[in-house]
């Protein structure tokens, strides 16, 4: 499964470290997450969705 959280952060002006900041994780967590490989948490993912203002739904393509 593919995610558009790099594009939603880039448009948002974040980079990978202010993200991180923001969700409580660690920089290489988000690169890992915007490279597929690691599978956000279900409590991440709606901290992700929150900091990106969209739904969990619109972070995923599937």
């Amino acid at each position: 499964m593919e995610n558009r959280i790099r594009q939603l952060r880039e448009e948002h002006k974040f980079s990978q470290s202010d993200l991180a900041t923001k969700c409580r994780v660690s920089r290489q967590t988000i690169n890992a997450i915007e490279n597929n490989k690691y599978d956000p948490t279900l409590e991440l993912a709606f901290r992700l969705a929150r900091v990106l203002g969209v739904k969990v739904d619109e972070l995923f393509i599937y």
